[in-house]
């Protein structure tokens, strides 16, 4: 059974919660913290550019990708991004965006025995249901955010603004004569 409430009184809330306390043994209470394509778009929103490409080439790659062609795509490390993925989870719970217990979109796979002392990660995987979560936010990200390319010129501070028409009458920014000061004798000018 599910049960969803709004716009409920505090009242309300408070004899729901008090019969929800005496049955408590009778009752299993679930939080759904799957990723879904909102939690997944709030999610990428929330990274910096080298977490987001992370994301973006475990998804490309059907949600497994050697740690070594990630070595190749972030030459400085692969320390900075996984700390931003862990970083943004935390930021969920923290906010509210996700439940607690909502687990990382993107996993680790070491590499070596469970005896070895320190083991470098050989792998980082994304299981197939937040592989489509995450594939449609990107898709999504996608097309909300691309901008068409700068072509390297900026338009000149001076120059008539292209919705004017050469005749209109727009104030000018620069003055041919110098302003007279009111408050200086005899006109003078600064």
């Amino acid at each position: 059974m599910i049960i969803t409430i709004e716009g409920a009184s505090e009242e309300f809330e408070r004899k729901l919660l008090t019969l929800l306390a005496e049955h408590r043994d009778e009752l299993a209470v679930s939080v759904d913290t799957a990723w879904d394509g909102d939690r997944a778009m709030v999610f990428l929103n929330t990274l910096n550019e080298d977490a987001r490409q992370f994301v973006r080439l475990v998804v490309e790659s059907d949600g497994h990708l050697e740690a070594a062609v990630l070595r190749e795509a972030f030459p400085r490390g692969l320390r900075g991004p996984t700390v931003a993925l862990t970083y943004a989870l935390k930021r969920g719970y923290k906010h509210g965006w996700w439940p607690e217990g909502t687990e990382a979109p993107v996993t680790v796979v070491y590499g070596g025995g469970p005896q070895d002392g320190w083991r470098q990660a050989s792998a980082y995987e994304m299981s197939g249901e937040d592989l489509l979560a995450f594939r449609a936010a990107l898709a999504h990200y996608d097309a909300t955010t691309s901008r068409p390319p700068w072509d390297e010129e900026a338009p000149s501070a001076f120059a008539v603004n292209p919705g004017w028409a050469a005749d209109d009458d727009v104030p000018n920014a620069l003055h041919d004569d110098p302003p007279t000061a009111p408050n200086f004798p005899d006109g003078a000018t600064r």
